[in-house]
C-alpha cells in the first residue's frame, strides 16, 4: 500500500527550521512559538521513523536522513510557490528560472548577467547551479522532470546534447588544457613541454559527470609518458582546481571556456599548445510548450548572442 505523505505544515516548519538550524528563529518566520515548531518537527519524525536533527549544547544539526530529503523538499516548496503565483498572475510573470551547472554559472553565466540586466531591465532572473545540469548516464535523471520539479524555465546542460521534449540550441563545444600561474612558466623548472609536467603538482577536478577530462586521458592524447596522475590534489570542484591553479599551487586540467575571464586577465595561462577536444558540450534547454514565452524567447536569445561572441573570442576546438 502507498505510504501517506506527512502533513503539509510540519514539513514547512521542517524545512524552515533546516534552514536557520535553529527552532526559535524558525518560530520567528513562521510566526509561531518555538514549542509549536518543536513539536511539528517532532511528530514529523515520528511519522518518518528516523530524527531529522541532532540537538546539540549550541544548535542543531542536520542528521543523514535530512540532508538526503531537504534539496528536493525545498525545490518542491519552491514549484509550489511558482504555481500559486502565476495562477494568481503577478510578478511571477516576469521572472524567468535558470538553471546550470555550477561551474557554468560561476566561471561563465554570472559575469555576463550585467549585459542582460541592461538589455531587459523589465525581466528578472532566478538563477540555481545543479550538478543535475551535467549529464550522467549512471543517474537515468528525465531531464523534463528536472524542469517540472525545480519549476524551471530553461538550463545550461553539459552532455551530450539529446534530450527528449526539450528545445536544445548548443552554446559551444570545449577543449581541456593544462592551465597554471604565469609563475611556472619560468623557476627551477619552467614549463616548457608537456613532459616538465613531470616536476609540478597536478590539480584534479573530480566533479563526477560523463565526458569528464582526466589527467590520464590528457596525458594520453597528447603522447605524453612518464607523468604519475596518481599524485597531485583532489578537488570536487572546478573552480577551486583553479583557484589552486591561479595561486600557483599547481597545473590544473581545465575546461577552457570555463577559464576564459582568468585568461584574459592573465592570471591563468595554457603552457601548451595541445587542446583535447571533449565529446560533450554546453547546451541551451527549454520545454517545447514554453520555448516561445516572451520572457523566456528573450533570455534564449540573449544568451545565444553571448555564446556567438564567445565563439568568436574563443574559437570552438
Amino acid at each position: 500500500m502507498p505510504q501517506t505523505l506527512p502533513s503539509l505544515n510540519a514539513l514547512r516548519v521542517f524545512e524552515s527550521a533546516s534552514r536557520h538550524l535553529s527552532f526559535s528563529k524558525a518560530a520567528e518566520e513562521l510566526h509561531v512559538t518555538p514549542a509549536a515548531v518543536s513539536h511539528q518537527v517532532k511528530s514529523l519524525e515520528e511519522h518518518l521513523g528516523v530524527p531529522l536533527f541532532h540537538r546539540l549544547n549550541r544548535g542543531l544539526a542536520l542528521t543523514d536522513a535530512a540532508i538526503a530529503g531537504l534539496p528536493y523538499l525545498q525545490k518542491g516548496f519552491c514549484a509550489v510557490t511558482k504555481a500559486v503565483e502565476r495562477m494568481r498572475g503577478g510578478e511571477e510573470s516576469t521572472m524567468v528560472a535558470v538553471e546550470a551547472a555550477p561551474s557554468f554559472t560561476a566561471e561563465w553565466l554570472v559575469p555576463r548577467l550585467p549585459r542582460f540586466a541592461l538589455a531587459h531591465p523589465d525581466i528578472d532572473l532566478r538563477i540555481a547551479a545543479s550538478v543535475e545540469q551535467l549529464d550522467n548516464s549512471s543517474s537515468g535523471t528525465d531531464v523534463r522532470s528536472v524542469f517540472r520539479a525545480g519549476g524551471v524555465d530553461v538550463a545550461v546542460r553539459f552532455g551530450h546534447g539529446e534530450y527528449a521534449g526539450c528545445r536544445t540550441d548548443r552554446l559551444f563545444r570545449v577543449a581541456a588544457v593544462p592551465l597554471c600561474s604565469p609563475g611556472l612558466l619560468d623557476g627551477a623548472h619552467p614549463l616548457r613541454e608537456p613532459a616538465d609536467l613531470r616536476h609540478h603538482t597536478l590539480l584534479h577536478d573530480e566533479t563526477p559527470y560523463d565526458g569528464h577530462p582526466g589527467w590520464a586521458d590528457w596525458l594520453s592524447a597528447a603522447g605524453v609518458t612518464g607523468v604519475s596522475v596518481a599524485r597531485g590534489v583532489h578537488f570536487n570542484s572546478v573552480s577551486l582546481s583553479l583557484q589552486a591553479a591561479v595561486e600557483g599551487q599547481g597545473v590544473a586540467l581545465g575546461i577552457e571556456a570555463l577559464a576564459a575571464e582568468e585568461i584574459a586577465e592573465g592570471r591563468l595561462v595554457a603552457p601548451f599548445d595541445f587542446r583535447m577536444k571533449l565529446k560533450s558540450a554546453y547546451y541551451l534547454l527549454s520545454l517545447e510548450e514554453t520555448a516561445d514565452v516572451p520572457r523566456v524567447a528573450a533570455f534564449r536569445s540573449w544568451i545565444l548572442d553571448e555564446a556567438q561572441r564567445f565563439r568568436a573570442e574563443f574559437p570552438e576546438p
